[in-house]
């Protein structure tokens, strides 16, 4: 499944035995690694899913990634990303998709692998998932549900279910590395592996300055407003580009996963375009806790900094006054 053998030059067709393998308490069919059917994508996808590719498309791209689409004879579909990037970044994606498909609460592609681009590829690393036909995002109030429920799922990962803060893999936000090593504390984890993290890659020392004084005279109360914080399931970068409908049900994908506190969630809210009926139905199910509006602005300022950090330009001032803000 994530583990992927780098493709060889041609050699001739031959089908190979499936072995099923126990991971945890699920069952994996695993195709032993062999000779490549076909060079680049086209020999692993053959090689991994058993099934001849047909057809090759390209699918537009972002800012780090190129997509690509590619139809099997069997009917199905498969949607890669390709990199110049190390190939961790898509590992952490990998990871991601998996913690947030085993909750239930969303549709969510099925990752096949993930690795090192195969020979012939003219790029660094990729990703291969199922290929899912994303509609409109469809119901706000149903989305709204569906990410209170996730947020509530007991974690599939034995740190957080024992308190812990973090994930199984550093990952990106964007392109921005993204720390997630496992941390007893929230504050610990906000403060070192989040907040000060960024501030850090800002490389400014007025925005050092102020956030500083923002975690030795703020943080402590800010968090301790609202009670006991326990590890939730995060996407951890939930905006609109990256919410959509599959046959009408709510669909996630492109995460940045984490365990958090479940209101960090909203600190890409301000390109979200939620309505009353998600909030509504969120908090229906989680209620707002004392001082919300208070640490909307600190996890707001996590996405903001990592914007500027990406982007620069008009960033650094709303950094500033939200820093001040919270003072």
């Amino acid at each position: 499944m994530s583990a992927v053998a780098r493709s060889a030059p041609a050699s001739p067709r031959r089908r190979n035995p499936v072995v099923t393998k126990k991971r945890g308490d699920r069952a994996c069919r695993v195709r032993p690694a062999t000779r490549a059917t076909k060079p680049g994508m086209d020999g692993w996808i053959e090689d991994a899913l058993g099934s001849e590719v047909i057809n090759r498309a390209s699918s537009g791209g972002s800012q780090w990634a190129a997509f690509s689409s590619y139809d099997l004879a069997d009917g199905r579909r498969v949607f890669v990303k390709t990199s110049a990037k190390d190939p961790s970044m898509f590992a952490g994606e990998a990871a991601g998709l998996r913690a947030l498909r085993a909750t239930g609460a969303f549709v969510v592609p099925e990752v096949y692998g993930t690795g090192a681009a195969p020979e012939g590829e003219r790029s660094n690393s990729f990703i291969a998932m199922e290929y899912l036909n994303f509609g409109a995002r469809g119901d706000q109030g149903e989305f709204g549900d569906a990410l209170a429920t996730m947020h509530l799922a007991v974690p599939s990962h034995k740190e957080a279910v024992d308190g812990k803060f973090g994930f199984e893999k550093n990952n990106t936000i964007g392109e921005t590395p993204q720390p997630n090593e496992w941390t007893d504390s929230w504050l610990e984890f906000w403060r070192d592996k989040r907040l000060m993290h960024m501030i850090r890659l800002a490389r400014d020392p007025t925005l050092s300055q102020l956030a500083e004084r923002v975690v030795d005279k703020r943080l402590s109360d800010m968090f301790g407003a609202c009670g006991e914080i326990k590890p939730s399931l995060l996407h951890g970068d939930l905006w609109s580009g990256n919410i959509g409908t599959v046959g009408r049900k709510p669909s996630v994908f492109d995460p940045a996963v984490y365990y958090g506190h479940h209101e960090a969630e909203f600190g890409m809210s301000w390109c979200a375009g939620f309505n009353n009926s998600f909030y509504e139905a969120y908090h229906a199910k989680i209620p707002k806790a004392p001082g919300f509006e208070e640490r909307a602005k600190m996890y707001r300022l996590y996405h903001i900094l990592n914007h500027y950090v990406m982007f620069g330009g008009g960033y650094y001032r709303e950094c500033v006054g939200i820093l001040k803000e919270l003072e």
